[in-house]
């Protein structure tokens, strides 16, 4: 039995047939064709299918596709402005917070809710909400730098907001 679901992938509209088993992740790869989420342990441990629903970071691969039904969801893909990268992917490419780049939608999507939530987050809280997240590439030092580094991107765009 197939189950008709509509919600907003970033920020438009779209609609999948599915059976209610199916995962977000599954979804959004399978589906509706996006494959910047990555999955990878399909347990929630390792964070590379971490996308965001309703401004919260979420595991896709725990995540059935229709509890996002009505929602607003975003992937890597919904971060660059056509073909300008959004200031967070711009610092993961200026301090090299990525090597294979498997885990880096992850750690994308994980960083950007952080920073949009608290954007003057310190170094030690960036650690502590990215340690969900598994890298086997880059040891983390680059990918703390990144975030920390594009933390007044999201200063300014939240006083732009206030």
């Amino acid at each position: 039995m197939k189950m008709r679901i509509e919600f907003e992938l970033n920020g438009k509209p779209v609609s999948a047939e599915v059976e209610p088993r199916l995962t977000l992740g599954d979804c959004i790869r399978h589906e509706l064709l996006q494959t910047g989420t990555h999955i990878g342990c399909e347990h929630g441990v390792c964070g590379a299918c971490t996308v965001i629903v309703e401004g919260d970071a979420v595991r896709s691969c725990l995540t059935l596709a229709v509890q996002a039904a009505g929602k607003r969801v975003q992937t890597v893909e919904g971060l660059a402005n056509g073909d300008n990268l959004a200031p967070l992917q711009q610092s993961f490419q200026k301090h090299h917070g990525l090597q294979c780049g498997f885990c880096t939608p992850g750690f994308l999507m994980t960083a950007h809710a952080l920073l949009t939530h608290e954007p003057a987050a310190d170094e030690e809280r960036i650690r502590e909400v990215l340690s969900g997240n598994v890298c086997r590439c880059t040891g983390y030092l680059s990918i703390v730098k990144a975030v920390m580094d594009a933390r007044p991107a999201y200063q300014a765009n939240k006083a732009v907001q206030s």
